[in-house]
């Protein structure tokens, strides 16, 4: 029996592996998952992502599914319950973040008509092809993570710096950087939305 050849980064976990095998870099064009997927990545700053992979459920109860109408109203109130909550990933400034990336995201929503043609907009509406051939080769910033960052941060995101940025391109299909020898590289690369 041949052994599926993936990427280096999932190990053995069988979340990570899942994760790999279903999600991570599979073109997302719905703007509730973009916000989510961008909320996520900025509470792995400074965390593996593992970590916040096994929150991610919780982090979908405790901030109602990532509905960002509900998230944008939050009260400081509510905000300091939630750090109480040990399936949280405690930290004041990141989870304040979360109601102050909800009210940026509904007003880039507006002017854009959609969140999915605002961040799709810095890969010219295509997922880029990162050709990876190995670990080495697999950047943590990109001249388009820089740019998304600097407007994120211009419309008053927070916790979005470009590698943050760059994990979540990579997370949300904006760019294919499975390397090349795994099986997912080629499956992405001809995939159709």
């Amino acid at each position: 029996m041949t052994k599926t050849k993936r990427c280096w980064w999932p190990g053995n976990d069988p979340l990570y592996i899942a994760y790999h095998d279903e999600e991570w870099g599979v073109p997302i064009h719905d703007d509730r998952l973009l916000f989510e997927f961008l909320c996520l990545e900025g509470q792995q700053a400074g965390l593996s992502w593992i970590t916040v992979l096994k929150k991610r459920d919780h982090y979908r109860r405790r901030f109602k599914g990532f509905d960002a109408n509900k998230l944008a109203r939050l009260s400081d109130g509510a905000i300091e319950q939630l750090l109480q909550d040990p399936g949280l990933i405690r930290n004041r400034l990141k989870l304040f973040s979360i109601r102050g990336n909800a009210q940026a995201f509904l007003k880039a929503q507006e002017e854009f008509d959609s969140f999915d043609n605002y961040v799709w907009s810095f890969v010219d509406g295509q997922p880029l092809d990162g050709k990876r051939r190995g670990r080495a080769d697999v950047p943590a910033t990109s001249p388009q993570s820089d740019a998304l960052s600097k407007d994120l941060k211009k419309r008053g995101f927070k916790f979005i710096g470009s590698t943050i940025c760059y994990a979540f391109m990579q997370a949300a299909g904006l760019v294919n950087d499975h390397t090349g020898n795994c099986f997912r590289y080629r499956e992405l690369k001809n995939y159709q939305a």
